[in-house]
């Protein structure tokens, strides 16, 4: 790898990692689109890389939340008990089923298109009350998530935040068991692609490379993200978030139908 395709992976994760772990949204949703477009890690390897970027990266963010004692308890426990099998299905679907740039971007689009429109419609009544989801429902709600984070290489963790801010919790409760749950869904998914990559030809095993630099970048955003959650302007942050997820579905869309 080149010193320049080093310096952008590190700059990659440290950017996306700043600006997403404020609002409880995983840094590798927006970080895919860099490695697949950009530094060029071919499919479908790009989604182990993604995951390894998670494991690397999120202990920052993590580390700060249990210090100010916002991590911990039942809500982590339900997103785990789900997210962790959700996301070996997803690996085996990601590759034996949907291995290929076009319908990947397609997957792609699926997930970043409701997230942006989400991040751009969303306004929380703060004074509103917990309208309790039992842990049962979270737990399924949690597989679902997880194989959809298993095929895009996200953990699934941060995509039951929008589902739950909109049932009432404060972003501030739902990041760090989001965060969790990604970190320990992201380890389960890379060993995965990895014990795949014994029996199955084909890039499926994660860019060692690529994946532990962005992760470093990230370690660091995601520390700095969260500390700076209390002073960001948390609206402003998500429709710039959300708008940027909607053009990258659009584009992943019109990209697909090139193809």
């Amino acid at each position: 790898m080149s010193p320049q395709l080093a310096l952008l992976a590190f700059g990659a994760g440290l950017v996306v990692a700043i600006v997403t772990s404020p609002v409880g949204v995983s840094g590798a949703v927006f970080l895919l689109p860099v490695q697949l477009d950009i530094l060029r890690i071919p499919s479908p390897a790009v989604t182990p890389t993604n995951l390894l970027f998670n494991v690397v990266s999120t202990p920052g963010a993590i580390l700060r939340y249990r210090r100010t004692g916002a991590l911990g308890g039942q809500l982590t426990r339900q997103l785990i008990t789900g997210t962790l099998p959700g996301v070996v299905i997803g690996t085996v679907v990601r590759v034996y089923v949907a291995p290929g740039d076009r319908i990947f971007r397609l997957l792609a689009a699926a997930v970043l298109l409701p997230l942006g429109i989400w991040l751009c419609t969303c306004r929380r009544d703060r004074t509103a009350p917990w309208r309790a989801v039992s842990g049962t429902t979270i737990t399924v709600m949690g597989v679902g998530v997880g194989i959809v984070g298993g095929i895009y290489g996200i953990g699934g963790g941060s995509l039951l935040g929008p589902i739950l801010v909109g049932a009432g919790l404060s972003v501030a409760v739902v990041a760090p068991a989001a965060l969790a749950a990604t970190f320990l869904t992201s380890v389960a998914g890379v060993c995965t692609f990895s014990l795949l990559s014994l029996t199955t030809d084909g890039p499926v095993s994660p860019d060692w490379g690529v994946g532990l630099l962005c992760g470093l970048g990230g370690l660091i955003g995601g520390y700095l993200g969260a500390r700076l959650q209390p002073r960001v302007p948390e609206t402003g942050l998500r429709f710039l978030l959300g708008a940027l997820a909607i053009g990258l579905a659009v584009s992943y869309v019109v990209q697909a139908a090139r193809g």
